[in-house]
């Protein structure tokens, strides 16, 4: 029997509003084993933070709708109350580096003792055993170890990140949540950031789950792609499987959408707008900007078909065939 570090059962996530509920994260399924990366792509406000931060248990006091299990190291974290999730589970087995995270950094603290004080705090470690323990996760993450001793504003972009990171990592979780870590950063650092994560993954067989606009840093770092739209998983497998030769019409023509280097191929494009989650479209949450529409794709949810391979595809297109 495979183990896994993480297994997801239909999360739902929903946000009250004035206009009603918000339905961000809908019947969301997804497993995790130990030194596995899962990639997570999809247009802006298909609910990637959102599931992020349901897999924190992280929700605002506006949440409506929060239901399904989360199974972090073989706890039901769902069933936990907050004071035994901050004690046992959030940042020692599961942290985050949350969007935008490198500005969030405390201007007038140095960032050495940012990122030792989890361990004073939660560990009732001494501040300068946590202070060392800052300085090897400097050079884990490639800074060099006397920038302890530096404020936020004597770093770059992209040593506030890893500062950020390094902070996440300083009570030894095992699995990563990463939300858009690259996005602030310009494209030779977003190569070195991409490589240090390599690296982390396979000294500390740390699982990843890497939310991201850009499929072509998902392919370099990810074993699994999962697509979202509307809130939903619409394509789940392997990247090999997923990026050459998407199934779902909405992750075809999102990946159709990326230019590429070695061929001259016509791009794709994906007309309309994404669904108001307050109200969306009964049946399939795509089916107004599918061309494959027919008329049960917008009477019935699609379920999940798995496919050759364990490829998961929401999509009534391959009914009967998996």
């Amino acid at each position: 029997m495979e183990s896994y570090v993480l297994e997801v059962e239909k999360l739902n996530l929903a946000y009250r509003t004035l206009r009603g509920d918000l339905l961000a994260v809908n019947d969301v399924s997804f497993s995790l084993k130990p030194g596995e990366t899962l990639g997570i792509v999809g247009e802006s406000g298909c609910g990637k933070s959102s599931t992020a931060y349901a897999l924190m248990k992280m929700v605002p006091s506006n949440t409506s709708i929060f239901t399904g299990k989360i199974i972090v190291d073989g706890e039901n974290i769902m069933e936990m109350d907050d004071a035994d999730l901050r004690k046992k589970v959030r940042w020692k087995k599961i942290s985050m580096v949350f969007q935008g995270a490198m500005n969030s950094l405390n201007p007038v603290i140095k960032v050495g003792f940012q990122v030792a004080e989890p361990l004073i705090v939660h560990d009732n470690v001494p501040k300068n055993e946590a202070l060392e323990r800052a300085k090897e996760l400097f050079k884990l993450v490639g800074l060099p170890q006397d920038f302890i001793n530096r404020y936020p504003h004597e770093l770059s972009g992209g040593m506030k990140q890893r500062v950020v990171i390094a902070m996440s990592l300083v009570l030894n979780p095992k699995i990563l949540i990463l939300d858009e870590p690259t996005s602030a950063l310009d494209v030779m650092i977003q190569a070195q950031i991409m490589n240090m994560l390599k690296d982390l993954r396979k000294s500390l067989n740390l699982s990843i789950i890497f939310i991201t606009h850009d499929i072509a840093l998902a392919s370099d770092l990810c074993d699994k792609i999962a697509v979202m739209y509307g809130g939903q998983i619409m394509e789940l497998g392997a990247a090999e499987q997923v990026l050459p030769d998407p199934k779902h019409p909405y992750a075809s023509k999102l990946i159709g959408s990326i230019p590429t280097l070695r061929s001259e191929k016509k791009l794709d494009f994906i007309p309309g707008a994404p669904p108001d989650l307050v109200n969306p479209p009964t049946g399939c949450r795509f089916n107004p900007r599918c061309p494959y529409r027919f008329e049960l794709c917008e009477k019935e949810t699609p379920p999940i078909y798995i496919l050759d391979g364990g490829r998961q595809v929401r999509c009534f297109l391959y009914k009967g065939k998996g």
